[in-house]
């Protein structure tokens, strides 16, 4: 009985110097590294390109959209004047080229044929007279002066005439090539002005150019909106990352393309795999930790961006992301 009890001492005692010895051999083990980061993903802002008074949004935040799904519109009266401007321009420009293009009314063309006719006849009045004035000049009895008087105003006569005539001719022909290729012009001028404006209006209506979740919903209806200020923000969880701040000195284990098995605590205890995608150093703003004394220098941190192999279902913004060196 003694030597039982002698054994069992000595078991005993033997157990808990294994144990002993096995625990301090495990608290003097180097322990693993665990690196904590993020998950992000691209994000994309929907802008006005219009500055107006938001009408209505017709998305709210966790709706999914598609390319081309209606965002949000825009009320600016000020670009439905503009096209009514427009508009106006381009109606009058055209109704110059017709005229242009219609020549005169013959009304206008009879007119200036009667004023030809009619200097016409005044030149031949003079022709006669100078005449007259001639002969009696040649037999003395009028004097030189009177005679030149008269040459002159048959002359005067003469080119009114000929004014009159080339009037006449040009109405009747129209308007020149030249003319005629400028009204063209400036109707094209406006009729792209009235394109401008239109294509200002269709930007009332904006709509996505990306797939994705919205994720904020900046500016709501009635509210101003300047141009290019983000009003509605998505982000496509299908092009995510994990986001880590990695200390230099352990960025040698992180070489582009290697592949790292992470655990995500909010989707349980799966395992999954990262591969590196990206690495960068942050900015000055970031964490700075001294070396030991005596190296003389500080640790500086990287943005290393691990991208998930395969789709992982789920996922989302934020969730944290354990690696183990």
């Amino acid at each position: 009985m003694k030597d039982k009890l002698i054994i069992v001492i000595m078991a005993f005692v033997l157990a808990l110097v294994v144990w002993v010895s096995y625990t301090f051999y495990e608290a003097y083990q180097p322990k693993p590294l665990i690196l904590q980061g993020e998950i992000d993903a691209r994000s994309y802002n929907i802008s006005s390109k219009l500055p107006g008074r938001i009408g209505e949004v017709f998305v709210k935040k966790g709706d999914f959209v598609e390319v081309g799904d209606s965002i949000f519109s825009i009320n600016s009266p000020e670009v439905q004047a503009k096209l009514k401007q427009a508009k106006a321009a381009q109606d009058a420009a055209g109704a110059q080229k017709s005229q242009v293009n219609n020549g005169a009314r013959k009304e206008q063309i009879q007119a200036a044929h009667d004023q030809w006719q009619k200097a016409k006849a005044a030149e031949e009045l003079m022709y006669t007279t100078y005449k007259r004035v001639q002969k009696l000049y040649d037999e003395g009895v009028v004097s030189q002066q009177k005679r030149d008087e008269v040459y002159t105003k048959y002359k005067a006569a003469k080119y009114t005439s000929n004014a009159a005539k080339q009037m006449a001719v040009m109405v009747k022909e129209g308007a020149r090539v030249e003319v005629k290729n400028a009204a063209d012009a400036q109707e094209r001028v406006y009729a792209a002005k009235v394109d401008e404006v239109n294509a200002y209006i269709d930007e009332t209506m904006a709509r996505s150019f990306h797939k994705g979740e919205v994720s904020q919903v900046l500016i709501h209806s009635g509210e101003l909106a300047p141009t290019g200020f983000p009003v509605v923000s998505i982000i496509d969880i299908e092009d995510s990352w994990a986001k880590f701040a990695v200390r230099e000195d352990y960025l040698k284990e992180f070489t582009k393309g290697k592949i790292f098995k992470v655990k995500i605590p909010a989707l349980g205890s799966a395992i999954y795999e990262f591969k590196v995608a990206h690495i960068a150093v942050m900015g000055s703003f970031a964490t700075w930790r001294a070396t030991e004394s005596g190296k003389g220098y500080d640790m500086k941190s990287f943005e290393v961006d691990l991208k998930a192999v395969k789709p992982i279902k789920d996922l989302r913004v934020g969730m944290s992301v354990l690696l183990e060196l």
